[in-house]
């Protein structure tokens, strides 16, 4: 049957025409942004552990537990010859704890530790250290002021004003008077296992007794 010109138009277009019932269009969603790859080196694991240092600390503290024998449960020496860690750099430290692991740096006690401790566990005890406070030691006055002025002169410019190093370079203040005399006459003598120019030539013109007045001077600081 023809339907007149209107009518057929009007349900040509009413079988085009939507449903008043029909769905929205659904919106287009964005995808979720993927996810951080997880840290793997031991530079990515200090930064990720920085972000929860207190759990780090505490992890630390705990792993630290064999250290304590020589270094202190704090960091700070029992005994003369051994240095401080209290107070360094965690970058430092760690580095530190990687050279002893690949041999880089020898101990042979100080390297079988070292490598039974994982990746983390090294990451949470420099952490740890790093966050204990150093305990200054006593020195006589004359000859702090003594070791002040040799430090300005040929020290100053790598370790700081305050002696506290950076990311590479060791924090001297506070550390064992001992241990520094050892270490500083090492770096003149060229007789250490670690070798730096920077260190030798800034060393080449201390005298013994110039040695002990900048160990005194830096025990003593903060």
């Amino acid at each position: 049957m023809a339907f007149p010109l209107p009518l057929a138009l009007s349900l040509s277009l009413g079988l085009l025409a939507a449903p008043a019932h029909a769905a929205p269009p659904k919106k287009e969603t964005a995808p979720a942004p993927a996810a951080a790859p997880a840290p793997t080196t031991p530079e990515e694991k200090l930064a990720a552990m920085k972000i929860n240092i207190a759990a780090a600390v505490a992890a630390g503290k705990k792993a630290s537990f064999f250290c304590a024998n020589c270094h202190g449960e704090d960091g700070n020496s029992k005994y003369p010859e051994v240095p401080n860690l209290a107070g360094q750099n965690p970058a430092y430290l760690l580095e530190q704890i990687r050279k002893f692991g690949s041999g880089q740096r020898k101990d042979e006690f100080m390297q079988g530790l070292i490598k039974v401790l994982s990746d983390d566990e090294r990451v949470q005890i420099s952490l740890f250290y790093s966050e204990s406070k150093v305990v200054p030691g006593n020195a006589d006055a004359a000859l702090v002021r003594r070791g002040q002025d040799t430090f300005g002169k040929l020290c100053v410019r790598c370790h700081g004003e305050d002696a506290r190093g950076n990311e590479k370079i060791a924090r001297l203040a506070g550390q064992q008077k001992e241990y520094l005399i050892r270490s500083i006459t090492r770096y003149r003598d060229k007789t250490g296992e670690r070798i730096d120019p920077l260190m030798q030539i800034a060393t080449a013109p201390l005298t013994n007794d110039d040695i002990k007045a900048v160990a005194a001077y830096l025990t003593t600081k903060r």
